[in-house]
């Protein structure tokens, strides 16, 4: 036998680009067709080598002794004697050949292994999800699990142990999320694909609590207690909503929240922002993600923390004095006594070596604050005014930069009551990129806003004071038009209606109080002050003189409408 075995267009690890695999007894290598960093890996370091059918043709799967596994797609069939008696005698590993579940089941048995979790149906495995490309795991249900996948950056391996989501990155889609309903309860023998009745007194669990329990664990999610740096509990979060403590590590940090944990990277910070509440009660600190934090669809690229202002806290950093004086020297201090919100602000500045950002100092509303009480939509906030962007939050946590910004229009609220207090901030971004509107902020805000959008070299425009020009202009021309009208009108010759309210109607006749009385057979005796026989005397008379004051009496007008 050869020295060297050589197989060209074999693939590493799902990679774009082919390249020429070589076996030695040495162990083996890979180097891209193109050219670039030789991948290589020791035969001391070779545990084991699995053979099946793949997507470029057959792969080998080579399980290293540090709990790695290595892919090599796009072998032919016929090569399986040849890597099989190259196995055998210069690594002393049997080349297992592994037949894949072909049924397109979706339920299955999950097995841990030393190198991945494998899925299978009927004892065939139907996948593998290598340990090293889990990034976080969650329980997403009362029997659900969501395991999710890192999305790396494509970064060739260079020898060392691949890095997490290194495989991931290779495809232009990229799995990102996958879930598991496991019900029942189960023992951790069993979990591990061990024997159900080899141990009888083992306590079984609830078997997704289990599986996530054993996931974290294999995956090595997270570090351990030993190397926490610094924890906060129960630390309220409005962006995700709810309560995490927040365990920091040297190069990254976790959330831990009752159903959820995150595991972030420092690297992935990109803004780091410190904001008073306009309360003046609250701090919130707030920090921008990229990529941003996932929970199932939803997105966030912001986290954004809520602390007391007045909740002081001691702490002492678990910080070698060697590794304190040397790398985080001017950096972090042993011990700190300060206001909670100004702790954690000052760890992850040492940490994750990002500067902090606060509001510009040369805006303030009329209450002499920094946040300006707003919404978008429905969802009310604080817009704050920084140095280079505008910031919202809580939610939707709403970042825009200046440089972006085309233009910014002052705009009454359409059709609403409070139109004469209240405006609304329209911020039109360059290039198309849409626009957004912060609604109902207190008009009294309006000249700091304007003042200080022109200091920043803002395009503004002021279509409130437009309204209110053309509406003083139209009550001008209101008023004048009025007054015009009245002049004609005292003026004009009414014609025959200035004579019926001036001239008398000489036929017709005020009828007297008696009359009235006696026609409502009212105070009827008011005239009368003699005896009853003189009433009755009078009345006779009346009755005899009722023909003749009919035909004297002059008939009353009727009125028209």
């Amino acid at each position: 036998m050869a020295a060297i075995e050589s197989f060209d267009n074999i693939y590493l690890d799902l990679s774009r680009e082919n390249g020429k695999c070589r076996f030695a007894e040495s162990g083996l290598g890979w180097k891209p067709a193109g050219g670039g960093e030789t991948f290589t890996l020791d035969q001391s370091n070779i545990g084991g080598a699995q053979w099946s059918r793949a997507a470029r043709g057959y792969e080998v799967k080579v399980l290293q002794r540090n709990s790695g596994v290595i892919q090599l797609d796009g072998f032919q069939q016929e090569d399986y004697e040849r890597l099989s008696k190259i196995f055998k005698n210069w690594y002393s590993a049997n080349l297992e050949s592994k037949e894949h579940s072909l049924r397109g089941w979706n339920w299955g048995k999950a097995e841990f292994g030393k190198a991945e979790v494998s899925f299978n149906v009927q004892n065939r495995p139907a996948f593998e999800i290598p340990y090293s490309e889990i990034s976080n795991t969650n329980l997403a249900g009362r029997n659900e699990i969501a395991v999710e996948f890192a999305v790396g950056d494509g970064a060739k391996t260079n020898g060392a142990t691949p890095g997490k989501g290194k495989k991931a990155s290779a495809g232009r889609d990229q799995l990102v999320e996958m879930r598991f309903y496991i019900p029942g309860t189960t023992t951790r023998k069993e979990a591990e694909g061990g024997d159900a009745g080899s141990d009888a007194d083992e306590e079984e669990k609830n078997a997704v609590t289990l599986f996530y329990d054993t996931l974290i664990e294999k995956a090595e999610i997270g570090e351990t207690a030993g190397d926490t740096i610094a924890t906060f509990l129960d630390v309220l979060h409005l962006t995700p909503r709810g309560r995490f403590d927040i365990d920091m590590y040297d190069a990254s940090f976790r959330l831990r929240g009752k159903t959820y944990d995150y595991k972030i990277q420092y690297d992935a910070i990109k803004k780091f922002m410190v904001l008073p509440k306009p309360d003046d009660l609250h701090f919130m600190l707030c920090i921008g993600l990229d990529p941003p934090l996932r929970q199932g669809q939803t997105r966030y690229p912001f986290i954004v923390m809520q602390f007391k202002q007045d909740e002081e806290v001691t702490l002492d950093l678990n910080l070698a004095e060697e590794e304190l004086n040397g790398k985080y020297k001017d950096k972090l201090q042993s011990h700190y006594e300060q206001p909670l919100h100004q702790v954690v602000t000052y760890i992850f500045k040492g940490l994750a070596n990002k500067k902090i950002t606060s509001p510009a100092k040369d805006f303030m509303t009329h209450r002499q604050q920094y946040g300006i009480k707003c919404s978008i939509k429905a969802s009310e906030g604080f817009l704050y005014c920084l140095e280079k962007a505008f910031m919202f939050v809580p939610k939707p946590a709403t970042y825009i930069s200046y440089e972006q910004t085309q233009s910014i229009t002052f705009s009454r609220v359409g059709g609403a009551v409070s139109a004469l207090s209240t405006f609304d901030i329209t911020v039109l971004l360059k290039a198309g990129a849409g626009s957004s509107q912060f609604s109902n902020i207190n008009r009294e805000d309006l000249k700091a806003l304007e003042d200080f959008f022109k200091l920043k070299g803002l395009r503004v425009k002021n279509e409130i004071d437009e309204d209110a020009n053309l509406l003083a202009a139209a009550m001008r021309d209101e008023d004048m038009a009025s007054s015009d009208e009245e002049v004609v009108m005292n003026n004009a010759d009414r014609g025959s209606a200035d004579e019926d309210e001036e001239s008398v109607d000489e036929d017709f006749r005020a009828e007297s109080e008696s009359d009235v009385a006696e026609e409502y057979d009212s105070n009827h005796e008011s005239d009368g002050s003699g005896s009853a026989e003189s009433d009755v005397d009078n009345q006779m008379d009346e009755d005899g003189d009722k023909e003749a004051d009919a035909e004297e009496r002059p008939k009353k007008k009727k009125k028209t409408g």
